[in-house]
């Protein structure tokens, strides 16, 4: 039987609403989790936002199972796919396929704003996993490093780690 009709199938989240998130170096700034398989009735992607102060950086890394779509609305970045450099900045959408090796750096001199989905789900649990809960408003806590045992948390995601281990 068809149960669509007992459940809305849209969803509306407002900034503070969001399950938010500091990040540890070397990105820092926030992530903002909007839409995940537990708060919308969908089960094949995951939306949100991410915030990276100036010199903050998306390490290199890559997905064996998902595609990522990146969307900048503020700031200026430098991304690396696959050893292929682009400048980008307000208004740019990249799009990182399975496999794709990427690094996102904000080049800019104030914060790099991105709204990100993630094809299928899964990347709410690496920012649970790296991060540490944040309330709307708060200020930026000191820099803090990853916690132990990201490895195993980047083979649970099935990230391709990066070939440079200096990054």
């Amino acid at each position: 039987m068809d149960n669509r009709h007992e459940q809305p199938w849209w969803k509306v989240v407002t900034p503070d609403e969001a399950e938010s998130l500091w990040q540890p170096l070397p990105s820092q700034g926030h992530v903002e989790l909007h839409l995940t398989p537990d708060n919308m009735p969908y089960d094949d992607f995951t939306s949100g936002v991410q915030v990276m102060p100036p010199g903050g950086y998306v390490r290199e890394h890559g997905h064996t199972r998902n595609h990522e779509l990146v969307f900048i609305y503020e700031g200026q970045a430098r991304v690396e796919i696959d050893g292929n450099e682009y400048t980008v900045g307000p208004g740019s959408t990249v799009l990182f396929g399975r496999y794709a090796t990427h690094v996102i750096e904000n080049t800019g001199d104030t914060d790099l704003k991105m709204f990100w989905v993630f094809m299928p789900p899964g990347l709410e649990h690496w920012h649970r996993g790296i991060g540490k809960p944040r309330k709307a408003g708060e200020p930026m806590p000191e820099a803090f490093p990853r916690p132990e045992g990201v490895e195993e948390l980047m083979k649970q995601q099935r990230f391709i780690p990066p070939k440079n281990t200096n990054t």
